[in-house]
């Protein structure tokens, strides 16, 4: 019983500190709406599509890039559980929670789930506004979107996990969210097919196709129209699992001694 009561405990710690931070929400919601209300209408433009291949029948540019945008609230998220791990290390809590009597890699699996249930909600709450302005996608797609979203805010904040095992101090941690947000935003299918990017560069083509992003991506757009797509999920889980032991690995106080005495 003691780990789900410290699972409760870290889940009423995370939901507090996002409701306490109302702006927090906002800014998670202004980014995308400003993709999907400005810059859709200029890559629709560009790309001189109203109707995306081969999705003919009922996707236009703006239900499109639905997914990518909600992917892009996993990632910007799980970057910011990130960086607010970095903040609790460097106040002292994060060391009181990793003393507890308890196995380190499921106390750090429940700041994860706790931070991956705030992408979710976040992600709804987007969904919604963009139903509200006119995209459409099936009814069932609210429920067959929400594993896909799970499993994609877990691989991201995973990612997030393990990099703020790997940053030591607050200030350096904006520059290395630079070096693989962008990168792992624009090297996906978020804002474009990957066709189209072949037509371009079949190396950036590639480098679409091996980005975990681009996975997250395509597995929550197969869900959200009631599509199975075993392969993204399949990739989306394998690299969960890889960036959440790497964080473990990472979050090892032996290693980190090693790593100093080095």
């Amino acid at each position: 019983m003691i780990w789900f009561i410290a699972l409760r405990a870290i889940l009423h710690r995370e939901a507090l500190r996002f409701i306490g931070q109302r702006s927090r929400l906002i800014a998670a919601l202004v980014r995308p709406l400003v993709w999907f209300f400005v810059f859709a209408a200029g890559f629709r433009a560009a790309l001189g599509l109203s109707i995306i291949p081969p999705y003919q029948t009922y996707i236009t540019y703006e239900t499109y890039i639905l997914p990518g945008l909600l992917g892009m609230i996993c990632l910007f998220n799980g970057m910011q559980s990130a960086l607010s791990l970095v903040y609790d290390r460097e106040m002292g809590s994060m060391r009181l929670l990793l003393t507890a009597p308890l196995p380190r890699w499921w106390l750090l699996l429940c700041k994860l789930l706790a931070g991956t249930l705030v992408s979710v909600a976040q992600c709804l709450v987007f969904l919604a506004i963009a139903a509200a302005w006119g995209v459409r996608f099936p009814g069932w797609g609210w429920l067959t979107v929400l594993p896909a979203l799970l499993a994609t805010g877990l691989m991201l904040g995973a990612l997030g996990l393990l990099l703020s095992s790997l940053i030591r101090q607050l200030e350096n941690f904006a520059g290395v969210m630079n070096f693989v947000i962008f990168p792992m935003f624009f090297l996906s299918s978020a804002l474009y097919p990957i066709w189209k990017m072949k037509e371009a560069s079949p190396t950036l083509a590639t480098l679409c196709h091996l980005n975990p992003f681009t996975q997250g991506v395509e597995l929550i757009r197969f869900s959200l129209y009631l599509l199975p797509n075993p392969a993204a999920a399949g990739w989306v889980v394998l690299a969960a699992l890889v960036f959440g032991a790497a964080a473990v690995w990472g979050y090892d106080p032996a290693r980190g001694a090693q790593g100093r005495r080095a």
